[in-house]
């Protein structure tokens, strides 16, 4: 449960744990100054501090209720500040990836109609200086770090962090009352948040979340979690997505929880052992690297080393299942042989996994059931706060996302003719209700209030009834919400069959050889894969094999290699009704990526992107119907 409750806005959350926590030398946060430093903590009442003070600058600079100020930042401790004391003064956090173009920033700043903007380092400085001119409303940059470029500080328009904060501190005390009197007047329904879509397709839209929206979503997802100020998360994730604002930082410090910040996504492996969380909130991206990671060093491990293995795993999936007797003596024994060195992979403390964004495939969630590593697998979107369902703990079903929670009603509605064919409420359960698959509709306290400044686009999504449309195919099974996949992502072949790519994608990704695959076949007879291999594991197999190929091009181009990927998508084909059949793959020698643009900042493949990129590829693949 939450260290304090009654709370109906994230000002008053706030508030009321500083007030909790004054004088107990409690950590909030921690963070590394350089790569070669230890963590740093910092306690709660230094965090309260520095957010009264930013808070009393933002009324120096007149930041009004309603106002919206942005912020362009990797995870760090002033992106907390800079959030905190903008909801304490009524503002409206406007969020930004760190990964966007200048381009995209400056269409998010003039839609936002954003009047200060804070940038982390000299790369996102540099954004900010680009793009001023046409973004009137910007009056203020406050840049986190100083710029080795000195020049980038010659405007009157850009200020450091630590000159706002000092400044901040000298008024403090004579704008507490006002600040007070804003936490008091901010009421449940008022905007919190603006945060923008990452534009798979078509620009970006403002989600407007409400203090209602995410205080209600809060309090669902402590009846979900167990945690409390024991607790450790590292965090990662992007705070500019609802995921991890409202899992990983609103509900880790609602319960007390110390947030570290991780250096970046691409040192998580490291900072896991120097923080030693208890908590880890990823996606599944994540989780499928670490299990990719284990099987590969199995393949080359000796023949002991893998019997040990294989045995320890048929024991964990056992035990998982909820077999004791003899089973939970032999599980002592594979964990101290086995599990304990993949837990120790995450810091060794963990013992709650989450996992959201994407679905998260059934053989990585039973993989890591059976490793004593149980996986929570939520659903939602930005539009929904973000989680509408979650998988109970100790009772999670791989391969669907769980329970609705409380307050939150979930309805399917058939494509074909628009009807409602399954509802079930949060508050229905235990349930046992199967339905048919249609698209998944929501409603609740956790519904967005829209688009910013578009009507009819909020029009589009949001119905007269209050529905949310979430663009989502599932069905209940056994009470538990089955995603399919996106609707938008559906392919209609040749003969007008409807086929899911997603559910294939999982399959094939279980394959060692296999790193990201994208499927293929609109208005085509037969469908096919366009596969990222595993470099590496590739690499290991020319090694082992007396070839010289080493580079990704040389690797895709090796036909034994080409052989081993298709013999695997041959399998797999067995468990594919006829229709949604492999028939072709083609191997790419340049992954997916963010920076490439073929991957949104939450690592979802742009399908549309891809799709443009391989263009002729593509074409060549369907240039005969002989498959």
């Amino acid at each position: 449960m939450p260290i304090v409750t009654g709370f109906d806005t994230i000002a008053e959350l706030f508030h009321n744990l500083s007030l909790h926590w004054h004088g107990k030398n409690k950590t909030a946060f921690a963070y590394k100054p350089t790569s070669k430093d230890p963590y740093v903590t910092i306690d709660w009442d230094t965090f309260a501090q520095d957010v009264y003070a930013l808070g009393a600058w933002y009324l120096e600079q007149g930041v009004k209720k309603g106002d919206r100020v942005a912020i362009l930042s990797e995870n760090r401790y002033e992106w907390a500040v800079m959030d905190m004391a903008l909801q304490v003064v009524g503002g409206v956090n406007v969020s930004l990836y760190a990964t966007l173009p200048a381009n995209q920033c400056e269409y998010i700043l003039k839609d936002s109609g954003s009047t200060i903007f804070f940038v982390s380092s000299q790369i996102q400085l540099k954004k900010a200086l680009d793009i001023k001119a046409a973004c009137p409303d910007m009056v203020t940059v406050v840049a986190f770090d100083r710029p080795a470029n000195a020049a980038m500080l010659d405007h009157d328009f850009v200020v450091l962090w630590a000159e706002v904060m000092k400044a901040g501190k000298a008024v403090k005390d004579q704008h507490m009352a006002e600040m007070k009197r804003r936490i008091k007047d901010t009421k449940p329904g008022d905007l919190c948040t603006l945060i923008y879509t990452s534009g798979t397709t078509g620009e970006p839209k403002g989600v407007m979340l409400t203090h209602d929206n995410l205080a209600t979503n809060i309090k669902a997802a402590h009846q979900i979690l167990a945690i409390g100020p024991d607790d450790r998360h590292i965090s990662f994730l992007p705070l500019c997505h609802s995921f991890e604002r409202m899992g990983g930082f609103y509900t880790m410090m609602s319960a007390g929880t110390e947030i570290y910040y991780a250096e970046s996504v691409d040192t998580v492996s490291k900072n896991l052992l120097e923080a030693k969380p208890t908590i880890m909130i990823s996606v599944p991206r994540l989780f499928e690297k670490i299990y990719n990671l284990v099987m590969k060093s199995m393949e080359t491990a000796p023949p002991a080393r893998k019997r040990l293995f294989n045995w320890a795993m048929g024991v964990g999936h056992r035990y998982a299942r909820g077999e004791r007797g003899m089973v939970a003596l032999q599980h002592t024994v594979a964990d101290r042989l086995v599990f304990s060195k993949l837990r120790a992979r995450t810091g060794g403390r963990v013992h709650l996994y989450v996992s959201g964004g994407a679905a998260l495939p059934a053989d990585i969630g039973n993989f890591f059931a059976a490793a004593g590593m149980r996986i929570t697998e939520g659903y939602g979107l930005t539009e929904t706060s973000p989680i509408i369902s979650a998988n109970p703990f100790n009772r999670q079903r791989f391969g669907t996302v769980g329970h609705v929670i409380s307050g939150v009603t979930v309805a399917i509605q058939r494509v074909s003719d628009q009807k409602i064919i399954a509802q079930l409420s949060g508050d229905d359960y235990p349930s046992s209700l199967n339905s048919e698959e249609g698209e998944i509709l929501a409603k609740g306290p956790n519904i967005m209030k829209g688009y910013w400044g578009k009507p009819e686009a909020t029009a589009e999504v949001i119905d007269a009834d209050g529905w949310f449309h979430t663009g989502d195919i599932g069905r209940f099974n056994d009470g538990y919400l089955q995603i399919t996949d996106r609707l938008k992502h559906m392919l209609v072949n040749a003969g007008g069959k409807n086929i899911y790519p997603g559910p294939i994608e999982d399959l094939i990704k279980s394959s060692i050889w296999v790193d990201q695959v994208i499927v293929i076949g609109e208005k085509q007879n037969y469908m096919a894969a366009l596969v990222v291999p595993d470099y590496e594991m590739m690499r290991a197999w020319c090694r082992s094999n007396g070839l010289s190929a080493d580079t990704e091009a040389e690797l895709v181009r090796v036909p034994q290699l080409q052989e081993l990927v298709e013999k695997e998508v041959k399998e797999f084909n067995k468990q594919l009704a006829s229709h949604e059949k492999i028939r072709k793959v083609r191997l790419l020698d340049t992954p997916f990526t963010v920076d490439n643009g073929q991957m949104t900042p939450t690592l979802k493949v742009k399908r549309k992107v891809i799709g443009q990129v391989y263009a002729d590829l593509i074409a060549e693949i369907y240039s005969d119907d002989i498959p």
